[in-house]
């Protein structure tokens, strides 16, 4: 088990080139939003596009015709559900954009030393985590539920038409 965390800085950045895992609205399938990288650095938030190889539906999102809307279980580009979603300890909903974000997840949820970085940055994916995601008591249950949106491919409910 981990016994040490620091905060990596990293935030959920507009320009981040990771792909988010959602569920594609007309399938149900997993699909896929990826950053479309432009020549011109004054760009802000780069284009993005939505990708589901299950039923060939596409999409593109540019910051120059659209909201960009962070947190909560849904991309915060075209406001998909996330794919690695799951109910935990009750009530809540635990959620990561991709592999990697369950990645920290674990790291930060399974060490008993926790240390954060720079108190001034509070843009990184770690320091909005809620209490009951930080709390102790509930760390065998939410690396239980990390475990199982890692080893398994959660069952989905087409949303949409077919």
């Amino acid at each position: 088990m981990t016994t040490r965390f620091r905060d990596p800085q990293v935030g959920p950045s507009t320009r981040t080139a990771d792909t988010i895992d959602v569920v594609c609205p007309r399938c149900g399938a997993r699909a896929a939003v990826t950053t479309r990288p432009v020549e011109d650095a004054r760009v802000f938030c780069w284009p993005r596009q939505f990708v589901c190889t299950a039923c060939l539906t596409t999409s593109t999102w540019s910051a120059r015709t659209h909201s960009f809307c962070a947190g909560g279980p849904v991309d915060p580009f075209f406001r998909l559900p996330l794919w690695r979603t799951a109910q935990c300890c009750g009530k809540h909903t635990l959620w990561a954009y991709n592999e990697a974000h369950l990645t920290l997840l674990h790291g930060y949820v399974a060490a008993k030393l926790r240390e954060r970085g720079d108190p001034a940055n509070r843009m990184t994916l770690i320091a909005p985590l809620p209490a009951w995601l930080k709390s102790a008591k509930n760390r065998d249950e939410v690396l239980r539920v990390i475990a199982r949106l890692r080893d398994s491919q959660p069952p989905r409910a087409a949303t949409g038409r077919r």
